[in-house]
C-alpha cells in the first residue's frame, strides 16, 4: 500500500510539472478537421444512446415478465371500425 502511495505521488507531482512548466505550441487546426471530430463525437454519442436504449427495453421487458406487470393493463383499446359516410345527401341540405 505504500509503494502505490509513492507511485501515485510521484505521478501526481510529475503531472502538475508537465502543467505548470509546459510548452506552448502555435498549431493550426483545420476547420473541416474539426467538423470530422464534431461528426465522430455525435455519432459515438448516438451509438452509445441506441445501445442503452435497447438493452434498457430488453430489461424492462425481462423485469415485467419476472415481475407479471402488464402495462397494457390499464389502457383503453379503440376499435379499428371505419364509418363510412352516407350518400343521402346530407350535404346538400344546407
Amino acid at each position: 500500500m505504500k509503494k502505490l502511495f509513492s507511485v501515485l505521488g510521484a505521478s501526481y507531482a510529475a503531472l502538475c510539472c508537465m502543467m505548470v512548466f509546459g510548452v506552448t505550441a502555435n498549431a493550426y487546426i483545420d476547420p473541416s478537421v474539426m467538423t470530422y471530430v464534431i461528426q465522430a463525437v455525435a455519432g459515438i454519442v448516438i451509438a452509445i444512446g441506441a445501445a442503452v436504449g435497447i438493452y434498457w427495453r430488453r430489461a424492462k421487458k425481462k423485469l415485467s415478465s419476472k415481475l407479471g406487470i402488464d402495462e397494457n393493463r390499464n389502457k383503453e383499446v379503440e376499435s379499428d371500425d371505419i364509418m363510412a359516410a352516407s350518400t343521402t345527401g346530407d350535404a346538400d341540405k344546407k
